[in-house]
């Protein structure tokens, strides 16, 4: 072996190792961020926290979560939004939801959520949803009766506070 092969042959074992090299100035991950919730009205703000609290809850599903969202109280159609989100949802669950998904209800008008979600999971019978997550972000008063709303389909059910 010439010494130009030995030479060739060292740098292609070495130089895998040195791509491998890390940066010593990279961040660390320091586990999930915080989130905190915007402010009753900031409906713009409502919706990323949404999605980041729900990509934050995910666990083992794999799909793309269903979003439930009302606006604020105080928006002008907030009564029409919410009839057509009952409807969406009741007629979402009516089909079947299939496990590896997730179903995420939020909204600074977490009462009225609940009664959403209780409309929604009322004619579900029980056990049909196993393996979906149901993800409920609200006021921890509201925990409770979405929790008996939606735990008999056998959903695996989730709660966070806005807080």
């Amino acid at each position: 072996m010439t010494i130009t092969q030995r030479l060739l042959l060292i740098a292609c074992l070495v130089l895998p190792f040195a791509a491998c090299k890390q940066n010593d100035d990279a961040v660390v991950d320091t586990g999930p961020q915080v989130l905190v919730a915007p402010a009753k009205d900031d409906d713009a703000g409502w919706r990323g926290y949404l999605q980041a609290v729900a990509l934050q809850n995910m666990g083992t599903v794999s799909n793309s979560p269903f979003l439930y969202y009302l606006p604020p109280e105080s928006d002008p159609e907030f009564e029409a939004k919410f009839q057509r989100q009952v409807e969406s949802a009741t007629t979402a669950l009516a089909r079947g939801i299939v496990g590896n998904n997730m179903l995420a209800f939020g909204s600074s008008a977490s009462a009225r959520m609940a009664d959403l979600i209780e409309a929604a999971f009322k004619d579900v019978p029980p056990d049909t949803m196993k393996g979906v997550r149901v993800l409920f972000i609200g006021d921890a008063a509201d925990d409770a009766r979405v929790r008996a709303a939606a735990t008999p389909a056998g959903v695996d059910y989730v709660f966070v506070e806005a807080k």
